[in-house]
């Protein structure tokens, strides 16, 4: 082979990597996206529920440190 024919094939596999790589980095991103709109959705439901959970608290009226520990 000569020094054209071997840049040649470097160039090739040079694209190819590259390839893979941008293909990679498009699943990464996608999966990051995905990932972020589940925590948030998981980040929303976590607030309803301390709002829920406020909520029970403040209509049963109870402090829940007057009660005496589980043991007694």
């Amino acid at each position: 082979m000569n020094t054209s024919d071997d840049v040649v094939q470097r160039l090739d596999e040079m694209e190819v990597k590259l390839t893979f790589i941008d293909d990679t980095v498009h699943a990464l991103a996608t999966a990051d996206a995905k990932l972020s709109l589940r925590m948030a959705a998981l980040e929303r439901a976590l607030r309803e529920l301390r709002g829920e959970l406020a909520t029970m608290r403040v209509a049963q009226a109870d402090d829940p440190h007057d009660e005496p520990p589980p043991h007694y």
